[in-house]
């Protein structure tokens, strides 16, 4: 597996593939700290892809000012022995100023859609995930990007983005990967103590229970928000940032519950901020 630093040799391994192999490029945007769910990611991209490069970048403009950039988790010999063992053939792994150039002012903003879910609540974070997905895809010309589904409001953001920009390469969403106790794997679950893991364990659980009530027939909004929170109630330990049953393709709020419809929640647990949904059926 070769290691690359530089956006031109990832250009140029992109561009050998395709030219010398006639491959089906497959890219894995990632920042890192990887998990069975990146594993995941991986492993979907090496069915289905010739040559598969995976990003480790841990992107600064994504981040608001009081949010954990400085500790979010590294550990990029790990990162690279799981990507080698999945199958990929390349790992980009550039530095700051690689993706961002001393004097760099051009960024890349889905409007509207950004200032939805997540992006209410974390004001410049899609711009800065819409900026670096764009560069990644201009550096790497993939033909598939790979994202999780534990990210939907960011998959809804690159949607749009790729359709807007035309971009060529064909969005790919991969399932939640849960553990064993049904916690949406996360590089941030690192940051929970053993109480607060158990306290988090309720993101799952009104995930899961709304799920019920859909398959029982309920499709009211109000209904479904109201048992989620129901949930989130019985742990104290919880703050609720959204509550929301969304169209996922514009993430605007729905009344009542159609297939496909996006059931989102996100929670603080402590000082950890933690996501979960579901795509109803």
């Amino acid at each position: 597996m070769e290691i690359v630093r530089t956006v031109a040799e990832l250009r140029s391994w992109s561009r050998e593939q395709r030219s010398m192999h006639g491959a089906v490029l497959g890219l894995v945007p990632t920042m890192g700290a990887l998990h069975a769910g990146h594993a995941a990611l991986i492993r979907a991209a090496a069915a289905s892809c010739s040559a598969v490069a995976v990003s480790i970048f841990v992107n600064p403009a994504q981040f608001g000012p009081q949010e954990d950039f400085a500790r979010y988790p590294r550990s990029f010999d790990a990162d690279c022995a799981l990507i080698e063992a999945e199958g990929a053939d390349l790992v980009f792994a550039p530095a700051v100023d690689e993706m961002y150039p001393a004097g760099a002012s051009t960024f890349v903003e889905v409007a509207d859609l950004s200032q939805r879910l997540d992006g209410a609540s974390r004001p410049g974070h899609f711009r800065g995930v819409a900026t670096v997905v764009a560069k990644l895809l201009i550096a790497a010309e993939p033909d598939f990007g790979f994202f999780g589904q534990k990210d939907a409001a960011q998959v809804a953001v690159l949607r749009c983005m790729v359709a807007d920009l035309r971009f060529a390469t064909e969005i790919v969403v991969c399932p939640i990967v849960r553990d064993t106790d049904g916690l949406a794997l996360s590089s941030r679950n690192a940051y929970l103590s053993s109480q607060e893991r158990s306290t988090a364990l309720a993101l799952g659980r009104a995930v899961r229970h709304v799920e019920s009530l859909v398959a029982e027939g309920e499709r009211r909004s109000g209904v479904l928000r109201a048992s989620a929170r129901e949930v989130f109630a019985q742990e104290p330990g919880i703050r609720i940032d959204y509550i929301a049953l969304v169209d996922w393709a514009t993430l605007r709020p729905i009344e009542t519950a159609v297939p496909g419809a996006l059931f989102a929640v996100a929670a603080w647990v402590g000082v950890t901020r933690l996501i979960d949904n579901t795509v109803l059926r």
